[in-house]
């Protein structure tokens, strides 16, 4: 148990009792102090052979013991127990009137009195016991019953005495009640204002969720227009890629079936003119024609690799990428308006989902393109490389063509911004910047001057 507890007898008391409180501390420690003063009393009293005030002191200390433990038993006893101390503090002073000389000046105990009152009894209680012991004190010279050795005049002195300070004692407990009830108004008001404050914390913070609740409902409808603008544009950049691929393998293919159709035709001319076909020159030819249609399949096992719905983690050699790109954009380069160089100086290998790291790369090269085409440029060069970065690989895309324009620099990423008017769908740089951001969580930045544009973009090696 804490000090605190003690002195107030075991029991917690709320904030408002604490009148109560210092009365349960002034009566605990009343009790202590007095019993050590009855023992002291008895030891000097059993010495001085005054047995009346030794028989008396004992039953006193005894009283206390017991109110002591009393006080601890039940709360609701506190008024009577209260009660009983004060009728045993008014018989100590009225026995040593009555037992005492005037020269052995225990008469002055009785001064203690009045305080015992401030802390023991209420107000109007405590009048009636100041008057009982007035009269008790004045007519202790006047009684023929028991020989008294005060006289009247000491009596009436030692009760003006008394009077004067019990009215100092008084005027003392009424200002400390009149500060304590100002304290009290000031907490009453202090918490109807916290109880006022917390209703309007309470009506605010209601307002905030239920604001809180719209905003949440508005961003969800914001983000769910966003992930279905995303798969919007994925779509038509999927679109647009296919469109070009398709051009691309159609470049591609002409070519081939052109000499596909030639080889054939100069075959049935030499049979129309019955000119002898010899069986080398056949097979020879037919080998050739093979070979044409194997690189056409392959061809077309690129472009299905390349559409596969599923995404798959892929071990490539990072340089084998870069040339399968190069592969898919050869026949927009048959013009000779540019050359496309991969330079390689170490093996990287990847895991990661090769497709789309096919569309980023294919997107770069075509934009480049696009510009050589449009400057006409006959000595152009779009170089590939790559490079380790720790647990990274950065893949570098430089062109020496005319550089991005300083006040389209900001745009390039957004979607729908292209400098090829009708030509071009203004997704390219977009998804590729989506793509590896999302899902490879990687980055793609660019370098651009007069004397061309480098793109750079940072993948992990291996994505778990």
């Amino acid at each position: 148990m804490s000090i605190g507890k003690f002195f107030t007898s075991g029991w917690m008391l709320h904030e408002s009792e604490e009148d109560l409180k210092s009365r349960y501390q002034m009566i605990n420690i009343a009790l202590i102090l007095s019993g050590f003063a009855f023992i002291f009393g008895i030891v000097i009293n059993t010495i001085s052979d005054r047995l009346s005030f030794v028989l008396f002191e004992s039953f006193l200390l005894l009283m206390n013991v017991i109110l002591f433990f009393l006080l601890r038993k039940n709360k609701e006893w506190f008024e009577a127990i209260s009660a009983v101390i004060t009728a045993q503090c008014t018989l100590l002073m009225v026995f040593i009137i009555y037992n005492s000389e005037p020269t052995q000046m225990k008469y002055t105990w009785l001064f203690t009195y009045p305080i015992v009152l401030l802390y023991f009894q209420k107000r109007n209680n405590g009048i009636y016991w100041f008057i009982f012991l007035l009269l008790m004190l004045i007519t202790a010279p006047l009684q023929s019953f028991i020989e008294v050795q005060y006289s009247l005049f000491q009596v009436m002195y030692i009760s003006t005495v008394l009077i004067v300070v019990s009215v100092i004692v008084f005027f003392y407990q009424f200002k400390m009640n009149e500060a304590r009830d100002l304290i009290l108004e000031q907490q009453e008001k202090l918490l109807h204002f916290n109880a006022e404050l917390e209703k309007q914390v309470d009506d605010k913070t209601a307002e905030l969720v239920e604001i809180n609740l719209l905003l949440e409902e508005k961003v969800k409808r914001k983000i769910a227009e966003l992930i279905q603008k995303d798969k919007i544009l994925t779509v038509q950049s999927k679109q647009a890629v296919m469109g070009e691929m398709i051009s691309m393998i159609a470049h591609q293919w002409r070519q081939p079936l052109s000499t596909i159709t030639l080889q054939i035709s100069n075959l049935e001319l030499k049979r129309l003119l019955g000119e002898s076909l010899e069986e080398e020159e056949i097979s020879k030819t037919l080998s050739e024609i093979s070979d044409t249609i194997m690189y056409l399949s392959e061809t077309i096992d690129d472009f299905k690799t390349y559409f596969h719905p599923d995404k798959e983690l892929v071990e490539i050699e990072v340089h084998e990428l870069l040339e399968k790109a190069v592969n898919f954009v050869l026949p927009r380069l048959k013009d000779g308006s540019a050359k496309i160089v991969v330079e390689k100086n170490e093996n990287i290998i990847l895991k990661t989902y090769m497709n789309e790291l096919l569309q980023v790369i294919l997107n770069l090269l075509s934009n480049a393109i696009d510009v050589f085409s449009e400057l006409k440029k006959i000595d152009g060069q779009i170089l590939l490389s790559a490079k380790s970065d720790g647990h990274s690989v950065i893949i570098n895309v430089s062109d020496n063509a005319k550089g991005i324009d300083e006040e389209n620099l900001p745009h390039i990423f957004e979607p729908y911004f292209s400098t090829k008017g009708k030509n071009g769908t203004g997704l390219g740089l977009y998804m590729s910047q989506m793509i590896i951001e999302k899902q490879f969580k990687g980055s793609i930045d660019v370098q651009t001057s007069n004397a061309g544009s480098t793109f750079y973009v940072k993948i992990p090696k291996v994505i778990s």
